[in-house]
């Protein structure tokens, strides 16, 4: 092993080696399986166990001249997910983490990914090969895959072999809530430095906990959840998202019955346990030992941080364990955050201004409307975070809004099989000074007191030469009347400059379809108008569990406009036929 500056490792297959011999009979990875009436059976692995599995998965990869081949990972979040994963990385193969194509719409963006990723296998086990065989197998587009069942081989026999790790760990396929999927090159280098930054600035030691449901195929569920306390050397107790989404109270309980000290999410998981967690069911928490909630993948929003810490102060939540942190799956993981133990820092600034691509900041009895965002704190490490103006690519100053450009060793090595997308993306130079090459994130943000406050992406809405940012509005629509679910809307817009309409499609509860819904279309875009200064020229209400989500439950906006102009969504009522009776 060699040295950098900041590991003694050469790749994430001396880490599995190392713990596996200093650590070998100690549980690394617990997934809690639950049943129908809410208990639930421990699945363990230990460091040793893990490395045995997965080597044994990895020879029977190299029987077929696997190196930098892809696999794509096919299984419900569990244990065997993550041997496979490390066979892939013990035989240089290219693991593409998958989400089970369960329904029609996971399985239309599960095909793009193996179309663009191309891979020779597919591993998983016997009940997921017998629904995807015949769909795939028999396909013209995927002539020759092999597949690879690891419920069937041999758990007793051990090959020996040195392991071949590629210089790419593995692909990253992005969520696709903003374009078609895109697979990041992640390389072991990549993951070394991002672990080390999480590790450093959330301080894990051996006798750290943690609890995550976060999907295992995604940045934060796989690098964050699964391959850090792994890297780190603690436990971590693992469960499916869909358990988690289920019934939020699971999440916090576990947190309380292994006293972990780390575990976090998006924003709006903190939101649905605010809305699910019962006061009831809040008696039976102690959330004493939870000394870092991570808050990130989305907006963070500064009502959710203060009304969580409100809502579970008397469960022992202290809120100085809020970490709002930012980072994207081009640069792996994390690329900002803040000092641990410190209150997360929210400050106000003027609304106005911030369309105009200024942030103003504002005290509570100024005049005007506010806004208030939270800070996502400083670039890590030796990691540079720069504000770029979009279109000159010349760095702006401190207060000034533009795209977020970074710069460190955990950017990844571009997009797999797209050139043109990895020169625009990944080899981006300031045009005044020419330093790069920087990683433009296509996010919209500022710097204030050396602290980054991210408030939306590049182009969201854009009206009168003002940027209108999609989550604020989506904010306002979804408490202007009680029928309306939330967290589960989208803004967007259609047409060109002159010609462009503003659209909203938003969900209602099931239970409400007989009430006047144009008193709801009026509820919603008299506070839109009231609060933003915007007129949507068309709402959209259509039925609960109707709007495209990503797998880790982000809103897919760009899919919500592509049913809008398809005209492929069921409305419970729209206003294409009754914009003038309103």
């Amino acid at each position: 092993m060699t040295m950098n500056n900041y590991s003694v490792f050469n790749n994430m297959i001396d880490v599995l080696q190392y713990q596996s011999e200093v650590k070998a009979d100690k549980i690394v990875y617990t997934f809690l399986d639950y049943t129908l009436d809410d208990d639930y059976v421990e699945n363990k692995i230990t460091y040793r166990q893990l490395e045995k599995k997965a080597s044994i998965v990895s020879f029977f990869l190299q029987q077929h001249q696997c190196f930098g081949e892809r696999a794509i990972l096919l299984y419900p979040p569990g244990i065997d997910y993550i041997v496979a994963f490390f066979a892939c990385l013990r035989a240089g193969v290219l693991a593409v983490p998958s989400y089970p194509p369960y329904s029609t719409k996971i399985f239309s963006q599960f095909i793009s990914i193996v179309k663009d990723a191309l891979p020779k296998f597919v591993i998983t086990n016997k009940l997921m090969a017998e629904v995807l065989k015949s769909q795939l197998g028999e396909s013209p587009d995927f002539p020759d895959i092999i597949w690879i069942e690891t419920d069937g081989l041999d758990d007793e026999e051990l090959h020996e072999y040195k392991p071949t790790p590629n210089k790419i760990a593995f692909l990253q396929y992005t969520s696709g809530s903003t374009s078609q999927p895109r697979g990041v090159m992640v390389t072991h280098d990549n993951l070394l430095h991002n672990l080390f930054l999480i590790r450093d600035s959330f301080q894990h030691e051996s006798h750290s906990c943690g609890v995550i449901w976060l999907p295992p195929y995604h940045d934060m569920g796989l690098i964050g959840g699964i391959l850090q306390p792994l890297y780190a050397g603690f436990p971590v107790v693992l469960m499916s998202p869909l358990d988690f989404l289920k019934k939020p109270i699971r999440w916090l309980r576990a947190i309380t019955s292994y006293r972990a000290n780390t575990s976090g999410g998006p924003n709006f998981a903190y939101e649905l346990c605010i809305r699910k967690v019962t006061p009831e069911q809040r008696q039976s928490l102690d959330l004493r030992s939870w000394d870092l909630a991570f808050n990130g993948a989305e907006l963070v929003q500064a009502d959710t941080i203060e009304e969580f810490a409100k809502t579970f102060e008397d469960c022992g939540f202290n809120p100085r364990a809020f970490y709002p942190c930012y980072g994207l799956a081009e640069s792996t993981l994390i690329v900002t955050g803040g000092l641990k133990g410190e209150l997360p820092k929210i400050a106000q600034f003027d609304k106005e201004s911030i369309l105009d691509n200024i942030a103003l900041p504002k005290n509570s009895h100024d005049g005007g409307l506010h806004k208030r965002y939270v800070g996502c704190g400083y670039p890590l490490h030796v990691g540079e975070v720069a504000i770029v103006d979009q279109e000159t690519c010349v760095k702006l100053e401190q207060g000034c809004v533009g795209e977020i450009w970074v710069k460190n060793p955990s950017v990844a090595f571009g997009y797999w099989n797209n050139n043109d997308e990895t020169e625009r993306i990944f080899n981006a130079y300031l045009s005044d000074t020419n330093e790069g090459p920087f990683l433009r994130t296509g996010d919209l943000g500022f710097i204030y007191d050396g602290e980054l406050f991210v408030i939306g992406r590049i182009n969201d809405i854009i009206i009168r030469g003002k940027n209108y940012y999609p989550y604020d509005i989506e904010k306002s629509a979804e408490i202007s009347h009680p029928c309306l679910r939330k967290g589960c809307n989208a803004l967007f817009s259609v047409g060109e400059a002159d010609d462009m309409r503003i659209i909203l499609m938003q969900e209602i509860k099931n239970g409400y379809e007989d009430i006047d819904l144009r008193e709801v279309v009026s509820s919603i875009r008299d506070l839109i108008a009231l609060n933003h200064q915007l007129y949507v020229n068309e709402i959209v209400l259509i039925r609960q569990n109707s709007i495209p989500k990503t797998s880790s439950g982000k809103i897919r906006r760009s899919a919500c406009r592509e049913n809008y102009l398809r005209n492929k969504f069921e409305a419970v009522f729209g206003e294409q036929q009754n914009l003038d009776s309103l």
